[in-house]
C-alpha cells in the first residue's frame, strides 16, 4: 500500500531511496551540475529530520563493468555539503549488510553504482557477436534469475522504499520497480516525483481552460504519441521545430533542404484530420527563418515555410509566426512546452525558442500553470534565468515523454500497486 512521505514515521527505521544522482562530471571528477542532488536534498532531509537513516542508491553514467571513473565515490563529498553530515560508502551495493545494519538514525550510507551489475537493467552482458537465439535466451534467463537475489539483497537493507527518481521511472529495473515488492506496506514517491506526477497530472487531468501545448523537436515520429494523447486535453497545440516540413511537404509546400520524414507524411495528414475532429486548433509556423548553411555565419532570410528555395533550409521560427502564438499562449491558462522550435544548438537560430521561454515566464506571472519539459526547452528556460519563473520544470526527458503519451511507468506502477 502506498503511504505518504509526508506522514511516514521514519523514527528508527531505515530507508532505501532510489535517487538520481546520474550527474556530468569533467576530467577531474568534479560535479559540473548538482540540479538531480539538490532537487534530491527535501525527500533526503525529511527522514534525517524525523529520526531515520537513509540508503542511497542510483546509477551514474551506462558502465557495463566496473569502472572507476563512473564510482559514485565522486559525489559523496559534494553530497556531504548538501546534506551537512558525514556520508558512508559502500563499495560493492551486494556485499553492504554490515554497513546497514550498524547505520543510526541521522546516517547515511551511499551504495556504489547500481549499473556495474547487469541484474539492475536485467539484461545479459558480453554475449558474442554471434551468439544463437537460444544462446540469447539462456543468458536473459540467467540474469532474471539472479536479478531476484540482487533485488533481494537491497531491500534486505531496510524497512521502507522511497522513489524519487522520476528520469529512471519508465525503466522496470531493479531499483526502480522490482524492489517496491518487497515493501507491500511501506513504499512511497519522494518529493520530486510527487512533484513531476502532479504537474503533468494537471495538465493532463485537472487543467483550466484555454490549455495550449507547444511541441518542438526535428522528428515527428517521436512525438506523435505525445501529440495524439494531447489532442484529448488541449484546446489548442503549437507545432514547432524541424518537424513542422514533414507537414508543410505533406500539404505540398516546397520545404527546399528542411529536415523531413517523407515515410511520416501521411501520419502528418492523418494528425492535422484528427486535431480537427478532436476540435484542437493546430499552429504551424507560416513564416520561418531559413539559412543556406548549418553554422552560427549562414546567411538567413524570412520565407513562407511552404516555398523554401532549394538550397536553404528552416532553422528558426519568425517574428510574425512568434507574434501569433503570443497571442495565443499569453490567453491561455494551462501550458506545456515540449521541445525547441528551432536549431536551439546554434545561437544564431535560437531566438525562437529563448522567445518561447520569455512568453511563458510572463504568462506565468499573468497566472497561468507553465509546464515545461525535455532538454533543450529546460535549457531554455534555465540558460535565461527563467527556470524559477515557470510554474514547473520536469527534469524527467524520457520518463515525461512517456507519462504524456499515456504510458504507465513502471517505476510509478510499483508504488501504486
Amino acid at each position: 500500500m502506498q503511504k505518504n512521505i509526508e506522514t511516514y514515521d521514519f523514527a528508527g527505521k531505515k530507508a532505501i531511496v532510489r535517487v538520481d544522482f546520474n550527474v556530468p562530471l569533467n576530467e577531474k571528477f568534479e560535479i559540473t551540475d548538482d540540479t538531480r542532488m539538490r532537487a534530491a536534498v527535501p525527500t533526503m532531509k525529511k527522514v534525517l529530520e524525523k529520526g531515520g537513516a537513509l540508503i542511497l542508491m542510483s546509477h551514474l553514467g551506462r558502465p557495463k563493468k566496473v569502472d572507476p571513473q563512473f564510482s559514485l565515490k565522486h559525489i559523496l563529498p559534494h553530497l556531504e555539503e548538501l546534506l551537512g553530515v558525514k556520508v558512508q560508502f559502500a563499495e560493492d551495493c551486494q556485499k553492504a549488510d554490515e554497513q546497514a545494519a550498524a547505520l543510526k538514525a541521522g546516517e547515511v550510507l551511499v551504495l556504489e553504482n547500481l549499473r556495474y551489475y547487469a541484474e539492475e537493467e536485467g539484461k545479459p552482458r558480453g554475449l558474442k557477436e554471434d551468439a544463437t537465439d537460444e544462446e540469447k535466451k539462456a543468458a536473459k534467463a540467467a540474469v532474471k534469475e539472479s536479478q531476484k537475489a540482487f533485488v533481494k539483497k537491497l531491500a534486505s537493507y531496510a524497512d521502507c522504499y522511497i522513489n524519487d527518481a522520476f528520469g529512471t521511472a519508465h525503466r522496470a529495473h531493479a531499483s526502480t520497480a522490482l524492489i517496491a515488492k518487497y515493501f507491500p506496506e511501506d513504499k512511497m514517491f519522494g518529493y520530486i516525483m510527487e512533484g513531476e506526477i502532479k504537474a503533468i497530472d494537471h495538465v493532463l487531468k485537472t487543467p483550466q481552460h484555454p490549455v495550449t501545448a507547444i511541441i518542438g523537436g526535428s522528428k515527428i515520429s517521436s512525438k506523435i504519441g505525445i501529440i495524439e494523447h494531447l489532442f484529448d486535453a488541449v484546446d489548442n497545440m503549437i507545432i514547432g521545430g524541424g518537424m513542422v516540413y514533414t507537414f508543410k511537404k505533406a500539404m505540398g509546400g516546397k520545404i527546399g533542404r528542411s529536415i523531413c520524414e517523407d515515410d511520416q507524411m501521411e501520419l502528418a495528414l492523418a494528425t492535422l484530420k484528427k486535431a480537427e475532429e478532436k476540435g484542437v486548433k493546430l499552429y504551424l509556423s507560416n513564416e520561418v527563418v531559413v539559412a543556406d548553411a548549418f553554422s552560427n555565419d549562414a546567411n538567413t532570410k524570412v520565407v513562407s515555410n511552404m516555398e523554401i528555395e532549394d538550397e536553404w533550409e528552416g532553422v528558426d521560427a519568425a517574428e510574425s509566426t512568434l507574434k501569433t502564438w503570443e497571442e495565443v499562449i499569453m490567453s491561455s491558462k494551462t501550458i506545456l512546452w515540449n521541445g525547441p522550435v528551432g536549431v536551439f544548438e546554434i545561437p544564431a537560430f535560437a531566438k525562437g525558442t529563448k522567445a518561447v521561454a520569455r512568453m511563458l515566464a510572463a504568462a506565468t506571472e499573468k497566472g497561468a500553470f507553465t509546464l515545461v519539459g525535455g532538454g533543450d526547452s529546460v535549457a531554455a528556460v534555465t540558460q535565461m534565468g527563467f527556470a524559477d519563473k515557470v510554474s514547473y520544470v520536469s527534469t524527467g526527458g524520457g520518463a515525461m515523454l512517456e507519462y504524456l503519451e499515456g504510458i504507465e511507468l513502471p517505476g510509478i506502477a510499483a508504488i501504486k500497486e
